[in-house]
């Protein structure tokens, strides 16, 4: 369990996903159900398809009723995806056997959040990748975007170290994990107040 799994599930995600590049392609998860495969794989498919919601809904001809459309559904991932890292989360705490001491600190983020920030960042390395490949741009934009992709694979191999040490940490009981929800409040009837004022 390190970080290089997680970046290959990530990556075979992506791969998958662009064969169709349809964000309305129905995923077929490759890994057994209740594995941690497959929590990463559905995690990185949510984020590609919300990636291509978010370049769908700037298109400045877009249809305004279509683009509310986009908007609720990328309401609905963000959702999803935090749901996902929380079980990824309740996975690696059932998995992993910590001796920490209660006063062991704590880190600042979960291992979950921080594997989101890598699947993120797989996806960033995807297509500044492509930008540099295409054809129909000019050599000065290929070059840009090829000093922006080698500071994204710095950034991959930072973030994979910091991963890597998190894990290790917990294990060996130099810190303490935690299971935290998000609370996310925007999508909850009963605590968005624009939502329980016209349901009542």
């Amino acid at each position: 369990m390190n970080a290089s799994l997680f970046l290959s599930v990530f990556e075979r995600s992506i791969e998958d996903y662009h064969r169709s590049d349809d964000v309305d392609a129905p995923m077929a998860n490759p890994f057994p159900e209740d594995s941690l495969e497959a929590l990463l794989y559905l995690k990185n498919w949510i984020d590609t398809v919300q990636w291509h919601l978010e370049d769908i809904i700037r298109d400045p001809a877009i249809d305004p009723a279509s683009a509310l459309l986009i908007k609720r559904r990328i309401d609905r991932s963000n959702q999803h995806r935090t749901d996902v890292v929380e079980d990824i989360d309740a996975f690696l705490l059932h998995q992993i056997s910590s001796t920490a001491p209660q006063n062991a600190p704590i880190n600042t983020e979960t291992p979950a959040w921080a594997i989101d920030r890598l699947s993120i960042l797989a996806l960033k390395i995807y297509h500044m990748r492509q930008e540099t490949l295409r054809a129909d741009a000019i050599d000065a934009h290929r070059t840009a975007c090829q000093r922006k992709l080698d500071i994204l694979l710095l950034q991959r191999n930072d973030l994979s170290g910091s991963i890597d040490t998190l894990l290790e940490d917990i294990i060996a009981g130099r810190k303490r994990m935690r299971l935290y929800k998000q609370m996310k409040m925007y999508n909850d009837e009963s605590l968005n107040p624009i939502l329980y004022r016209q349901k009542n």
